[in-house]
């Protein structure tokens, strides 16, 4: 199964099912749509990002990042790195046309737009791409992987 890692929190707001589209640089390849692939989270934690809504938000509803008193500096962190969080299906990759950060709407083709949390979670600058996740099933528990950048073979779901 092919794996993509991608940093933290976003790997984790995928395995929870809180982002459904994974914004790239390149174009993901023609044999991988319909197909199944492996979320794994990077060993790098963006902790800034994390304490920013709407991220905030979404990892504190799902038990990712625990905040105590006395505020963001004292904030315990629950997110994996270096494991498989989860699989999904890969059902389109679509180039991004154009966004309004006022809005916080983007377009991409084939008339599909993105909104609210979604356009949040992601970088949607004309001329990239949004990878389009479906089935999303996160593991009972993270499964241990060496990542690597861009696409990689990982042998451990069958």
């Amino acid at each position: 199964m092919k794996a993509i890692t991608i940093w933290q929190p976003w790997a984790s707001l995928i395995a929870v099912g809180a982002k459904k589209n994974e914004t790239r640089s390149w174009k993901a390849p023609k044999e991988l749509i319909g197909q199944r692939i492996a979320i794994h989270a990077a060993k790098k934690l963006d902790k800034d990002i994390c304490l920013t809504m709407p991220f905030a938000d979404v990892l504190i509803r799902q038990n990712l990042i625990r905040l105590f008193s006395g505020g963001f500096q004292n904030t315990d962190f629950y997110l994996s790195t270096g494991e498989i969080l989860a699989t999904c299906k890969l059902t389109a990759c679509l180039r991004i046309i154009s966004e309004d950060k006022r809005k916080n709407i983007a377009q991409l083709e084939n008339a599909y737009f993105v909104s609210g949390n979604e356009f949040a979670f992601g970088d949607y600058t004309p001329g990239r791409y949004a990878w389009i996740l479906e089935d999303i099933q996160a593991l009972k528990e993270p499964i241990f992987a060496k990542g690597m950048q861009r696409l990689w073979n990982w042998e451990g779901l069958k």
